[in-house]
């Protein structure tokens, strides 16, 4: 069964749509992840057009203004009422390598209810490689470029803090560069455009 999301096209047409409504570098930012999910869906024998744009609109919520986890939350809800369950899906668990509620970088702001709808969801769902695909890809791309691991780790760290989980949440996103590059046989900076330049400055 094909996955439910937008054509290409009609996912150009959505973030164009949130970026007027909210600018900003999330918008960059989505499109690195979208060429990084690509480059690696191609040596990964995953579907490198559904990968993109799954890339593309993984951080959609944003197009509701200024927002911490309350992003996921309005990602997943503008996307569902739109029908496009696949890609809603990944608006919500891309935040979540680490499967614990509380494994975020930035705060909860959300109500009781939604706070728990995400603890319910994660729990009942099973990752696929689209799910790790995408949460790898997210932890790849600034807005810039795309960039080490560890770079775009320290970079939201420092940005929004840490807690208790960030370690286990780091683990996570080097557990997925391991079973990314095992599944290619290869680093994965081997297919990802730019990483020296973006990472040092160069």
């Amino acid at each position: 069964m094909s996955m439910k999301i937008p054509t290409l096209a009609q996912a150009e047409e959505l973030l164009l749509e949130a970026e007027q409504r909210n600018p900003g570098p999330w918008v960059a930012h989505s499109r690195n992840v979208a060429l990084a999910a690509k480059c690696i869906a191609e040596v990964s024998k995953l579907d490198a057009e559904a990968a993109y744009i799954l890339g593309l609109l993984h951080d959609i919520g944003r197009r509701e203004g200024i927002a911490s986890m309350r992003h996921i939350i309005d990602g997943y809800t503008f996307l569902t009422s739109l029908g496009y369950k696949d890609a809603a899906r990944i608006a919500l668990t891309h935040s979540f390598p680490y499967k614990h509620v509380d494994a975020i970088f930035g705060h909860w702001d959300a109500t009781n209810e939604e706070y728990k709808m995400v603890e319910d969801f994660l729990q009942a769902t099973p990752y696929d490689d689209y799910d790790k695909l995408l949460q790898l890809c997210d932890c790849l791309a600034l807005p810039n470029g795309l960039c080490l691991l560890e770079k775009r780790m320290i970079d939201v760290a420092l940005r929004h803090g840490t807690n208790e989980y960030t370690i286990q949440k780091w683990q996570a996103f080097i557990d997925l560069q391991t079973y990314f590059e095992q599944k290619i046989g290869k680093s994965i900076y081997r297919v990802l455009p730019n990483v020296v330049e973006t990472t040092f400055g160069f």
